[in-house]
Protein backbone atom coordinates (compact mmCIF):
# COMPACT_ATOMS: atom_id res chain seq x y z
CA UNK A 1 0.00 0.00 0.00
CA UNK A 2 1.42 3.50 -0.92
CA UNK A 3 1.69 4.65 2.83
CA UNK A 4 1.51 8.56 2.05
CA UNK A 5 -1.49 8.04 0.20
CA UNK A 6 -3.05 6.06 2.38
CA UNK A 7 -2.34 8.64 5.11
CA UNK A 8 -3.92 11.41 2.73
CA UNK A 9 -7.05 9.61 2.41
CA UNK A 10 -7.25 8.68 5.93
CA UNK A 11 -7.01 11.89 7.25
CA UNK A 12 -9.08 13.94 4.33
CA UNK A 13 -11.52 11.08 3.22
CA UNK A 14 -11.82 8.82 6.42
CA UNK A 15 -15.39 7.43 5.18
CA UNK A 16 -13.95 6.57 1.82
CA UNK A 17 -10.41 5.28 3.71
CA UNK A 18 -12.72 2.54 5.79
CA UNK A 19 -14.32 1.63 2.38
CA UNK A 20 -11.12 0.85 0.50
CA UNK A 21 -10.23 -1.87 3.33
CA UNK A 22 -12.86 -4.28 1.88
CA UNK A 23 -11.35 -4.07 -1.45
CA UNK A 24 -9.00 -6.78 -3.06
CA UNK A 25 -5.43 -6.15 -1.77
CA UNK A 26 -4.29 -5.51 -5.23
CA UNK A 27 -6.53 -2.78 -5.88
CA UNK A 28 -6.55 -0.78 -3.14
CA UNK A 29 -3.56 1.67 -4.35
CA UNK A 30 -5.49 2.46 -7.38
CA UNK A 31 -8.29 3.23 -5.31
CA UNK A 32 -6.94 5.16 -2.88
CA UNK A 33 -4.98 7.13 -5.69
CA UNK A 34 -8.96 7.94 -6.99
CA UNK A 35 -10.22 8.72 -3.48
CA UNK A 36 -7.24 11.06 -3.35
CA UNK A 37 -7.40 12.59 -6.48
CA UNK A 38 -10.91 13.00 -5.65
CA UNK A 39 -10.09 14.83 -2.52
CA UNK A 40 -7.67 17.37 -4.57
CA UNK A 41 -10.50 18.38 -6.72
CA UNK A 42 -12.70 19.37 -3.72
CA UNK A 43 -9.65 21.85 -2.68
CA UNK A 44 -9.85 23.30 -6.28
CA UNK A 45 -12.49 25.96 -4.57
CA UNK A 46 -11.83 25.30 -0.83
CA UNK A 47 -7.77 26.69 -0.64
CA UNK A 48 -8.28 29.67 -3.72
CA UNK A 49 -10.24 32.93 -3.12
CA UNK A 50 -10.79 33.49 -7.01
CA UNK A 51 -13.70 31.21 -8.90
CA UNK A 52 -11.04 31.41 -11.48
CA UNK A 53 -7.73 30.18 -9.28
CA UNK A 54 -9.79 26.57 -8.53
CA UNK A 55 -11.23 26.46 -12.63
CA UNK A 56 -7.18 26.76 -12.85
CA UNK A 57 -6.53 23.60 -10.57
CA UNK A 58 -9.13 21.89 -12.14
CA UNK A 59 -7.77 22.58 -15.73
CA UNK A 60 -4.21 21.22 -14.06
CA UNK A 61 -5.72 18.13 -13.12
CA UNK A 62 -7.53 17.54 -16.33
CA UNK A 63 -4.14 17.66 -17.82
CA UNK A 64 -2.58 15.37 -15.71
CA UNK A 65 -5.93 12.71 -16.67
CA UNK A 66 -5.05 13.42 -20.34
CA UNK A 67 -1.18 12.21 -19.70
CA UNK A 68 0.98 15.17 -18.70
CA UNK A 69 3.72 14.59 -16.40
CA UNK A 70 3.58 16.36 -12.92
CA UNK A 71 5.84 15.98 -9.48
CA UNK A 72 2.69 15.89 -7.20
CA UNK A 73 2.26 13.02 -4.33
CA UNK A 74 -1.08 12.08 -5.73
CA UNK A 75 -0.34 12.72 -9.42
CA UNK A 76 2.12 10.54 -10.19
CA UNK A 77 0.09 7.40 -8.66
CA UNK A 78 -3.04 8.23 -10.25
CA UNK A 79 -0.73 8.32 -13.50
CA UNK A 80 0.32 4.79 -12.53
CA UNK A 81 -3.26 3.73 -11.76
CA UNK A 82 -4.10 5.13 -15.49
CA UNK A 83 -1.45 3.46 -17.14
CA UNK A 84 -2.12 0.17 -15.49
CA UNK A 85 -5.63 0.32 -16.87
CA UNK A 86 -6.60 0.45 -14.06
CA UNK A 87 -8.65 3.62 -13.81
CA UNK A 88 -9.61 4.78 -17.28
CA UNK A 89 -9.73 8.85 -18.22
CA UNK A 90 -13.47 8.86 -19.55
CA UNK A 91 -14.40 8.07 -16.11
CA UNK A 92 -12.32 10.70 -14.67
CA UNK A 93 -12.51 13.70 -17.16
CA UNK A 94 -16.12 13.92 -16.07
CA UNK A 95 -15.95 14.29 -12.28
CA UNK A 96 -13.43 16.90 -13.08
CA UNK A 97 -16.09 18.63 -15.32
CA UNK A 98 -18.66 18.30 -12.86
CA UNK A 99 -16.39 20.43 -9.94
CA UNK A 100 -16.37 23.56 -12.18
CA UNK A 101 -20.16 23.96 -11.02
CA UNK A 102 -18.67 24.53 -7.58
CA UNK A 103 -16.49 27.55 -8.63
CA UNK A 104 -19.47 29.33 -10.03
CA UNK A 105 -21.81 31.60 -7.01
CA UNK A 106 -24.70 29.10 -6.67
CA UNK A 107 -25.71 25.98 -8.11
CA UNK A 108 -29.36 27.38 -9.75
CA UNK A 109 -31.56 24.79 -9.84
CA UNK A 110 -32.50 21.45 -8.47
CA UNK A 111 -32.07 19.90 -11.92
CA UNK A 112 -28.37 21.31 -12.49
CA UNK A 113 -27.76 20.07 -8.15
CA UNK A 114 -28.84 16.73 -9.25
CA UNK A 115 -26.78 16.30 -12.12
CA UNK A 116 -23.91 17.65 -10.48
CA UNK A 117 -23.98 14.70 -7.82
CA UNK A 118 -24.76 12.25 -10.43
CA UNK A 119 -21.57 12.89 -12.71
CA UNK A 120 -19.10 14.31 -9.66
CA UNK A 121 -19.55 11.57 -6.91
CA UNK A 122 -21.74 9.27 -8.51
CA UNK A 123 -19.07 9.01 -11.87
CA UNK A 124 -16.28 8.63 -8.78
CA UNK A 125 -18.09 5.46 -7.35
CA UNK A 126 -18.54 4.56 -11.36
CA UNK A 127 -14.98 4.46 -11.72
CA UNK A 128 -14.59 2.91 -8.57
CA UNK A 129 -16.95 -0.16 -9.16
CA UNK A 130 -15.14 -0.17 -12.80
CA UNK A 131 -11.90 -0.77 -11.08
CA UNK A 132 -12.76 -3.17 -8.78
CA UNK A 133 -14.70 -5.42 -11.74
CA UNK A 134 -18.33 -4.55 -11.16
CA UNK A 135 -20.66 -6.22 -13.80
CA UNK A 136 -22.27 -2.84 -14.59
CA UNK A 137 -20.51 0.22 -13.17
CA UNK A 138 -23.25 2.57 -14.46
CA UNK A 139 -25.70 0.93 -12.30
CA UNK A 140 -23.36 2.23 -9.45
CA UNK A 141 -24.06 6.15 -10.23
CA UNK A 142 -26.85 6.49 -7.84
CA UNK A 143 -25.10 5.34 -4.50
CA UNK A 144 -22.94 7.63 -4.93
CA UNK A 145 -25.07 10.54 -6.02
CA UNK A 146 -26.76 9.05 -2.12
CA UNK A 147 -23.88 9.80 -0.38
CA UNK A 148 -22.88 13.10 -1.43
CA UNK A 149 -26.07 14.26 -0.68
CA UNK A 150 -25.42 13.20 2.91
CA UNK A 151 -22.35 15.19 2.74
CA UNK A 152 -23.33 18.19 1.36
CA UNK A 153 -25.64 18.41 4.19
CA UNK A 154 -23.45 17.60 6.52
CA UNK A 155 -20.77 20.16 5.62
CA UNK A 156 -24.17 23.06 5.48
CA UNK A 157 -22.16 25.14 8.36
CA UNK A 158 -18.26 24.10 7.18
CA UNK A 159 -19.03 25.50 3.80
CA UNK A 160 -21.13 28.74 5.32
CA UNK A 161 -18.10 29.32 7.66
CA UNK A 162 -15.77 29.40 4.01
CA UNK A 163 -18.11 31.83 2.15
CA UNK A 164 -19.69 28.95 0.23
CA UNK A 165 -23.26 27.02 -0.23
CA UNK A 166 -23.64 24.31 -2.32
CA UNK A 167 -27.79 23.68 -1.88
CA UNK A 168 -30.10 24.40 -4.88
CA UNK A 169 -30.83 28.23 -5.53
CA UNK A 170 -34.04 27.49 -5.99
CA UNK A 171 -35.10 24.91 -3.53
CA UNK A 172 -33.86 28.15 -1.18
CA UNK A 173 -35.74 30.58 -2.68
CA UNK A 174 -39.04 28.30 -2.42
CA UNK A 175 -38.15 28.55 1.18
CA UNK A 176 -37.42 32.21 1.94
CA UNK A 177 -33.81 31.99 1.67
CA UNK A 178 -30.78 32.32 -0.49
CA UNK A 179 -27.15 31.10 -0.85
CA UNK A 180 -26.28 34.29 1.02
CA UNK A 181 -28.47 33.89 3.75
CA UNK A 182 -27.18 30.67 4.65
CA UNK A 183 -23.62 31.52 4.25
CA UNK A 184 -24.43 34.16 6.66
CA UNK A 185 -26.53 32.11 8.92
CA UNK A 186 -26.27 28.31 8.34
CA UNK A 187 -29.19 28.04 11.47
CA UNK A 188 -31.63 29.91 9.42
CA UNK A 189 -35.17 29.59 9.44
CA UNK A 190 -36.07 27.28 6.87
CA UNK A 191 -33.16 26.05 6.23
CA UNK A 192 -33.80 22.43 8.11
CA UNK A 193 -36.96 22.16 5.58
CA UNK A 194 -34.93 22.66 2.86
CA UNK A 195 -32.47 20.03 4.04
CA UNK A 196 -35.16 17.29 4.84
CA UNK A 197 -36.21 17.99 1.05
CA UNK A 198 -32.76 16.98 0.13
CA UNK A 199 -33.08 14.79 2.15
CA UNK A 200 -35.74 12.93 -0.06
CA UNK A 201 -33.71 13.33 -2.96
CA UNK A 202 -30.74 11.20 -1.21
CA UNK A 203 -33.45 8.40 -0.06
CA UNK A 204 -34.40 8.84 -3.92
CA UNK A 205 -30.88 8.40 -5.13
CA UNK A 206 -30.90 5.04 -3.20
CA UNK A 207 -34.35 3.34 -3.82
CA UNK A 208 -32.75 4.37 -7.88
CA UNK A 209 -29.84 2.33 -6.60
CA UNK A 210 -32.00 -0.97 -5.32
CA UNK A 211 -30.35 -3.91 -3.64
CA UNK A 212 -26.87 -5.66 -3.73
CA UNK A 213 -26.16 -9.16 -3.50
CA UNK A 214 -23.22 -10.99 -4.08
CA UNK A 215 -20.88 -7.87 -4.67
CA UNK A 216 -17.89 -9.26 -2.06
CA UNK A 217 -15.15 -8.06 -4.64
CA UNK A 218 -16.57 -4.93 -5.46
CA UNK A 219 -18.34 -4.06 -2.88
CA UNK A 220 -16.45 -1.18 -2.07
CA UNK A 221 -17.06 0.71 -4.75
CA UNK A 222 -20.81 1.48 -2.70
CA UNK A 223 -19.76 1.16 0.80
CA UNK A 224 -20.34 4.91 1.04
CA UNK A 225 -24.04 4.48 0.37
CA UNK A 226 -24.24 2.17 3.71
CA UNK A 227 -23.49 5.40 5.75
CA UNK A 228 -25.70 7.79 3.14
CA UNK A 229 -28.29 5.25 4.16
CA UNK A 230 -27.78 5.92 7.93
CA UNK A 231 -27.64 9.49 7.31
CA UNK A 232 -30.65 10.11 5.86
CA UNK A 233 -33.09 8.19 7.69
CA UNK A 234 -31.74 9.36 11.03
CA UNK A 235 -31.42 13.41 9.81
CA UNK A 236 -30.61 15.28 11.70
CA UNK A 237 -29.76 12.78 14.09
CA UNK A 238 -26.46 12.46 13.06
CA UNK A 239 -22.76 11.28 14.34
CA UNK A 240 -20.51 13.63 13.68
CA UNK A 241 -17.61 12.25 13.98
CA UNK A 242 -18.55 8.42 12.55
CA UNK A 243 -19.01 6.40 16.06
CA UNK A 244 -18.44 2.58 16.60
CA UNK A 245 -21.92 2.23 14.97
CA UNK A 246 -21.68 3.60 11.30
CA UNK A 247 -18.37 1.59 11.25
CA UNK A 248 -19.75 -1.63 12.01
CA UNK A 249 -22.96 -1.14 9.63
CA UNK A 250 -19.66 -0.22 7.07
CA UNK A 251 -17.86 -3.65 8.43
CA UNK A 252 -21.02 -5.78 8.29
CA UNK A 253 -21.64 -4.72 4.88
CA UNK A 254 -18.53 -5.46 3.29
CA UNK A 255 -18.22 -8.66 4.79
CA UNK A 256 -21.25 -10.46 3.23
CA UNK A 257 -21.02 -8.09 -0.35
CA UNK A 258 -24.50 -6.96 0.39
CA UNK A 259 -26.21 -3.45 0.59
Amino acid sequence: MNDAIAALVRRHDPDRFLTTLFAPPDKRDALLALYAFNHELARAREVTSEPTLALIRLQWWREVVEGERRRHEVAEPLRQAIADGALRPDDLLPIIDAREIEAEPAIETIQAWRAWLLEGAGGLTVAAGRLLGAPDPEALRPFGAAYAVSGVLRSISVLAAQGRCLLPADLLAEHGLSTEAVTSDPQAAGIDRVAQALVREGLAFLDAAGRVRGARLWIAAILPAVLARRDLRRWPCVDAPRRLGDRLAVTIHGLTGRI
